[in-house]
């Protein structure tokens, strides 16, 4: 079988306060592509701000995509209250890391145009 999965994700902040340093940023990264990895997944891209994340993720078709945005979500928020426990208190009151909403979106390969191109230029049995 063949595939080529990608999906762009984004984790917002509770309450999109600007709880995320570089420092923050930086270890959110590495705890991610541990994450991944354990999925049999790969970081190909990371990228945030001060109150949210951005990932490119490619995945095997066996993971289910909310388990890993779950775990990937459960296992920073974890370890960044934990290490970064001060600096999370004063900007994240609450007992959550990251807002309960996120994006997702499939990404990669041809664009839907040509997709759709090639599947009107098939020949159909006569």
């Amino acid at each position: 079988m063949v595939n080529n999965l990608h999906v762009h994700l984004v984790f917002v902040t509770k309450y999109r306060n600007g709880a995320l340093t570089e420092a923050m940023l930086s270890r959110c990264e590495e705890i991610m592509r541990e994450v991944c990895a354990d999925f049999e997944a790969e970081l190909k891209q990371f990228g945030g701000e001060e109150d949210h994340v951005r990932l490119l993720v490619q995945y095997p078709p066996k993971v289910q995509l909310s388990k890993l945005v779950n775990s990937l979500k459960g296992v920073s928020s974890r370890y960044l209250r934990k290490e970064y426990s001060a600096h999370v208190r004063r900007h994240l009151w609450s007992g959550h890391f990251w807002s309960g909403s996120y994006f997702a979106g499939s990404c990669g390969g041809a664009p839907l145009t040509t997709v759709r191109q090639y599947i009107e230029n098939q020949q159909r049995p006569v």
